[in-house]
C-alpha cells in the first residue's frame, strides 16, 4: 500500500503528461505567469515526511534543497515523493513527478527529460535552477535503472 505522500499520476502515460504541461504553459503569456502556475503545483504536491529530509534522501546537484523518496508498488511502477525548500523548485517537482511517478522504469527510462528543454523551462531558469532541475531528472531516471537492475 503506497503512503499518501506519493504522488499519483494525473495522465495515462509520461508523454500524455508532458503534452498537458505543455498545454497548460502556453495558456500564459509570460514567463511570470508561468512561474507562478509552477509555484501552485508546488503547493499541490502531497506532504513530505519530514523524517525524509536528511542526506539519504537529498537530491545532490541542486542550488536549493531538494528531497525525493521512490518506491515500487507490487503492480511494478514506480512513484515518487518529493520536496524542496524552495517555491519555485518546489513547483519543479511537482512537474517531473508529474510526469516520471506512477511510471514502470522502463517508461521512466526511455522519458528522455529533454521536455524540460523543449517547453523552455530549462532556458526560463537561472542557470544554477536548471542544472538543478535536470539532476533531480538524473535522480529519478537512476532510481528507475537501479529498479531494473534488481529485476534483472
Amino acid at each position: 500500500m503506497l503512503n499518501t505522500c506519493f504522488v499519483r499520476p494525473e495522465d495515462e502515460t509520461a508523454a500524455d503528461a508532458i503534452e498537458t504541461i505543455g498545454d497548460e504553459l502556453t495558456l500564459f503569456d509570460d514567463w511570470m505567469d508561468r512561474y507562478q502556475y509552477i509555484i501552485e503545483l508546488g503547493r499541490k504536491l502531497p506532504p513530505f515526511p519530514k523524517e525524509w529530509e536528511d542526506d539519504a534522501h537529498r537530491v545532490p546537484g541542486c542550488q536549493s534543497q531538494v528531497w525525493l523518496e521512490a518506491q515500487v508498488d507490487g503492480d511494478g511502477k514506480m512513484y515518487f515523493a518529493g520536496t524542496s525548500d524552495a517555491a519555485i523548485v518546489m513547483g519543479l517537482v511537482a512537474l517531473l513527478l508529474r510526469v516520471y511517478s506512477g511510471r514502470t522504469p522502463d517508461e521512466i527510462i526511455a522519458t528522455d527529460p529533454s521536455f524540460l528543454s523543449d517547453l523552455g523551462l530549462v532556458q526560463a531558469l537561472s542557470t544554477n535552477r536548471g542544472n538543478g532541475v535536470e539532476a533531480m531528472a538524473r535522480a529519478i531516471r537512476s532510481a528507475a535503472a537501479q529498479e531494473n537492475a534488481k529485476e534483472s
